[in-house]
């Protein structure tokens, strides 16, 4: 008999491995990048706990070492994602009645298991597949996500906790059921965390998943299913479907049970996919939840009072971090010509000691990226700013993909604030700076406002005060991820939930209550232990 009213242990946020030289970490993570390199994995499909072999098979090659087969995927047709969502179906009921604390002993058995045994293989894994140093392997694969399982397992428990009040002889209550229906999560590249989060949020939640990670990043999304599997997931909770995105779209919108999205991607493929749902609302059997975060152009603005070691530093590792690969990375800069030059040579100083090759190296600072269709898209943006008569090339503007698809850290510095590397967004390692005249900050401010349609996140850096009382109001509507004197970049469950609004997404804020509170639908129950036995209420009484 299960009588306990259970508290679920206090989550405290994992603690980021240095993986300095001589230390333990670094040793135990470079063996285990060591045999996956020299592996190929064969990556089925999951339908139903079991492993499913298409035949139609891709490879999965390294976007820093080309020549290099690590993995064999099996994409998924119309057979596969139909199986997949009646899995989906006939796993949901069971897993949503079973007792939440059940539910959320498998995210923390999740997480222990990251944190532990398993750390080494899904950022080994992140870094071959996505080409991620392993500090960013680190940050994202195995303390974001660990971060994720332990924070989420509370909001749960204090969504679950929220109950209405009871009359006298009334008990009323709160139901937090899953949705009716399956939830198709759609993962990014770019965080091995976001993509595994993507399915487990609302499975936490007692929704069943039809899982889709990206084709470039299956490698990982085969060692994160498999993860969950040890975790003690049921089968058919999570069912992986690897495979092209129009395919597993073109199905799962389509059917009657679908009751969900949970999308992190590109803006364009994201109104595409609610436009696609907008024309089947008639079929579906209840309104579909929609949660979704995707495109970005990240600023940083900088008032003459700045600490212009800081923005130079702000802007390094703002744009260059993941290759520029992150919705948070900084994309567009606006300086004031007074502290121009200082932050010039000093941002200078700092890209001229950056290396970039390969994850194995642990002395680069950035690798490849992702693959030769965000290469042509990068380069051409490249080669686009170096026709232009009002950008100058700054540093950098370089890029090869003989042996891989590596660009250099890439700086603009464009004269029209309006150019195209300024307005429209790059994804890789290229950010544009625009110099302002001092006197017209205020200016500045409302070119920021009216150059972009995203508002994922941005930065200012400034030290009087009066000013970032007066940015932070001014910007309100900006980004949904503000920083003071700090990069736009580094989200921390539990500390900054993350999530853009205008084109950039919902705004939902993975890494808080607010994701988790979308993925259930609420039942009001009211019982009566005084019921009336006669229809007459006193005030029908005659007077006296």
């Amino acid at each position: 008999m299960n009588n306990m009213i259970a508290t679920t242990p206090p989550p405290v946020n994992e603690p980021v491995r240095s993986y300095a030289p001589g230390s333990p970490e670094r040793a135990s993570l470079k063996k285990r990048l060591a045999e996956m390199s020299s592996e190929v994995t064969e990556i089925p499909a999951f339908i139903g706990g079991k492993e499913v072999r298409t035949g139609n098979i891709e490879d999965v090659r390294p976007p820093h070492e080309l020549s290099k087969k690590v993995g064999e995927a099996h994409m998924a047709g119309e057979a596969e994602i139909q199986q997949a969502i009646q899995a989906s179906m006939d796993a949901r009921r069971e897993w949503a009645n079973m007792n939440w604390q059940d539910r959320a002993a498998v995210m923390l058995k999740a997480a222990e298991l990251l944190a532990g045994p398993w750390r080494d293989t899904i950022n080994a894994a992140t870094m071959i597949g996505q080409s991620k140093n392993a500090y960013q392997a680190e940050i994202d694969a195995a303390c974001e996500m660990v971060d994720f399982f332990r924070f989420n397992v509370k909001f749960m428990e204090q969504i679950y906790g929220g109950q209405p009040n009871s009359s006298p002889g009334i008990w009323n209550r709160s139901q937090y059921r899953g949705l009716e229906g399956f939830v198709f999560a759609v993962a990014p590249f770019n965080f091995s965390s976001i993509a595994l989060n993507l399915a487990m949020a609302p499975a936490m939640m007692g929704n069943s998943i039809v899982w889709k990670p990206a084709s470039s990043a299956l490698l990982s999304g085969y060692y994160m299913y498999r993860l969950m599997e040890e975790a003690g997931l049921p089968a058919g909770v999570l069912n992986m479907v690897p495979g092209p995105g129009p395919t597993v779209g073109k199905h799962v919108f389509a059917h009657r049970d679908f009751g969900g999205l949970h999308f992190t991607g590109s803006t364009g493929t994201f109104q595409h996919m609610w436009k696609t749902m907008a024309d089947n609302l008639p079929s579906y059997r209840s309104y579909p939840r929609i949660v979704g975060e995707t495109g970005g152009k990240d600023f940083i603005i900088a008032h003459p009072s700045c600490d212009n070691a800081a923005v130079a530093t702000g802007i390094v590792r703002g744009a260059f971090e993941y290759q520029g690969q992150k919705c948070s990375a900084a994309s567009r800069v606006y300086l004031p010509q007074s502290q121009w030059a200082d932050i010039r040579d000093r941002m200078v100083s700092q890209l001229e000691e950056i290396r970039m090759g390969h994850v194995d190296d642990f002395g680069n600072f950035m690798n490849a990226v992702i693959d030769a269709k965000a290469f042509r898209s990068i380069t051409g943006y490249i080669d686009g700013a170096k026709a232009n008569p009002s950008v100058e090339v700054l540093f950098g503007g370089n890029y090869s993909d003989d042996e891989g698809y590596f660009i250099e850290p890439t700086v603009l510095v464009s004269s029209d604030p309006k150019s195209t590397t300024m307005c429209e967004e790059i994804f890789g390692p290229v950010v544009t700076i625009h110099v302002y005249e001092d006197a017209k900050f205020d200016e500045a401010l409302d070119l920021l406002d009216d150059t972009s349609p995203y508002a994922p996140t941005g930065a200012v850096f400034a030290q009087d005060r009066q000013v970032i009382v007066k940015v932070t109001n001014r910007l309100q509507d900006n980004a949904g991820n503000f920083y003071i004197n700090d990069k736009p970049t580094g989200a921390v469950v539990g500390q900054q939930p993350f999530g853009g609004a205008r084109a950039s997404g919902t705004n939902d804020k993975a890494g808080s209550y607010l994701n988790l509170v979308r993925w259930v639908s609420a039942r009001s129950i009211k019982e009566n232990f005084n019921p009336p036995h006669h229809f007459a209420y006193p005030f029908m009484q005659p007077d006296s």
